[in-house]
């Protein structure tokens, strides 16, 4: 307690000490379009959020609103609370040609991608955070020019018939030990004609090393690539961005972080962050979860199904901004590095949150991460770093995801061993319970009270709503001891009003549950059969 204490008072006043230093200078906002192929918008909006990356390197000064479908549906609801609850005012550009004269004399030059050559604007945006220059294709260059920049370093030609390895070599050779190594930037997620580059700025504002390359053991030359970078990083280190569709998966690419103990700090699309990161929490405020189990109360199950939903992938995507939230008990992810990389965009959830809104950590460390791949040396540092930042934001039940042997297995193996159960158990004594999983998996533990329960149903966005009531109907009938606890994951696009209508159809049987009283209760009374993963 004296601990969360500390480290309290210590934030608080951090903020103040922020918020007082934080310069009064103008602020620019621009709203961004839906086209992001590379022969439609994308070099003007490669421009933009380059100019975002080195407008903000000193203050925040320039802000996207970004279109509605793009994957974080905040920027314009988080526009608005920077402007009621700091004051913030912005003057609103139109055009390119407006952003280039606010904000040009913000860069040293411009770097030129060559627009034939997709890769090349992954490496333009690392020689445009070292040199603190914007990006351009040809065409752009008499735009740029017209506004005093110079060039820095010209790409055209340099990668003709070149493999995405050979670029990403000639860049390590150029650049990587001039990149900070606290970040990579994995600028990947689509492939081909469309690039989402949202994360980009952030990548500049700390001189970062940007690449795509794949993960997928498969691919030898880019998976040795991608394991030189990683194991040049210090542990803990973080791998923003996210791996590209079209080259691995998702379970290699945060495999092989885990493998180093890195943290993936998710998407490629995250918006902002050179913005977010430097607006601290407002003076005095102190991070606080809404709390449904109190002091002193002995939480008794009765002889029926209880059933607990927590929506998953971030607190930003999907549900939160959309109709019905706070209408029922629901439990959300939170993204827990947000409280150092983005304070006060974290704050605004907080802020918002509903007496119904309760917050876990997550995801299996500090950031994205999987347990089976750490080595077990870093485990205990992870849990207590993970830790930590759950005592700072007040969050009391954690959440961990396994898949790193998911595209080995077919998809079924996301258990745990013993002794990474005794990991978390040990790192984390004020948890009052663990989620586990994404789709439905099997480790059930209970230790002093404390449960340990994976999902038993995976809420997807696609599942007809019919089918999903049938599957929770059934799902009660195969584990007929009562009481039944069964944890529901909701996918992220899937918004409460659906699953207010599914729960509503299940019957006087089943119990919506607060996700802390729901543990509370099967820790009291666990009627599932202890299981975990045996190792080989």
């Amino acid at each position: 307690m004296a601990k969360t204490i500390f480290l309290s008072a210590l934030w608080t006043l951090m903020s103040v000490l922020q918020a007082s230093a934080q310069p009064s200078e103008q602020k620019y906002l621009m709203r961004l379009s839906e086209n992001w192929e590379i022969e439609g918008e994308l070099p003007t909006q490669a421009l933009l959020i380059s100019l975002q990356g080195v407008a903000n390197l000193e203050v925040p000064r320039l802000y996207f609103v970004y279109p509605q479908n793009w994957d974080f549906k905040f920027t314009e609801p988080l526009l608005d609370y920077y402007k009621a609850s700091r004051k913030m005012a912005f003057e609103e550009i139109g055009t390119v040609e407006h952003a280039l004269q606010a904000l040009a004399k913000h860069a040293n030059g411009y770097v030129v991608w060559d627009k034939s050559v997709r890769t090349s604007l992954i490496v333009a945006f690392t020689v445009a955070g070292l040199t603190e220059s914007v990006i351009v294709s040809e065409d752009l260059i008499p735009l740029v020019e017209k506004h005093g920049l110079k060039r820095t370093e010209d790409l055209r030609g340099k990668f003709a018939g070149l493999s995405d390895y050979e670029i990403y070599q000639w860049a390590y050779d150029q650049y990587w030990q001039q990149c900070n190594k606290d970040y990579l930037v994995y600028l990947g997620g689509e492939a081909g004609k469309v690039m989402k580059p949202g994360i980009a700025d952030f990548g500049i504002l700390k001189k970062s090393f940007f690449t795509d390359a794949s993960t997928d053991p498969a691919d030898s030359l880019e998976y040795q690539f991608a394991r030189k970078l990683f194991s040049e990083m210090e542990p803990l280190s973080i791998v923003m961005g996210w791996h590209s569709y079209g080259k691995d998966s998702e379970a290699q690419h945060v495999t092989l972080a885990s493998n180093h103990a890195l943290r993936v700090e998710g998407l490629h699309t995250l918006p902002n962050m050179s913005f977010n990161h430097q607006i601290p929490v407002s003076p005095g405020f102190s991070f606080k979860n809404q709390h449904n189990v109190k002091p002193g109360v002995d939480y008794v199950p009765e002889e029926k199904v209880y059933i607990s939903c927590i929506q998953t992938d971030c607190l930003g995507i999907g549900a939160w901004t959309e109709p019905g939230r706070g209408e029922i008990p629901y439990a959300w992810e939170v993204t827990m590095n947000w409280s150092w990389l983005a304070p006060a965009m974290l704050q605004f959830f907080y802020d918002m949150a509903t007496p119904n809104d309760y917050f876990i950590g997550s995801l299996s460390g500090p950031g994205y991460m999987y347990p089976r791949a750490i080595p077990s040396k870093y485990l205990p540092q992870i849990v207590g770093k993970a830790y930590e930042q759950m005592q700072l934001l007040d969050l009391n039940v954690f959440e961990i995801m396994e898949h790193s042997n998911y595209w080995q297995s077919n998809g079924i193996d996301d258990d745990l061993t013993k002794d990474i159960l005794d990991a978390y158990y040990k790192g984390m004594p004020d948890a009052i319970g663990f989620a586990n999983g994404y789709r439905p998996a099997h480790t059930f533990y209970v230790e002093d009270g404390r449960p340990f329960i994976s999902y038993d149903y995976y809420l997807g966005e696609k599942r007809d709503e019919s089918e999903a009531v049938s599957d929770l109907l059934e799902l009660a009938q195969m584990n007929p001891k009562r009481p039944y606890f069964l944890l529901m994951h909701v996918r992220q696009w899937s918004d409460i009003r659906r699953v207010k209508r599914i729960l509503d159809q299940l019957g006087p049987d089943f119990e919506l549950t607060p996700l802390d009283v729901f543990l509370k209760m099967a820790g009291n009374r666990p009627t599932f059969r202890t299981r975990y993963l045996e190792k080989p």
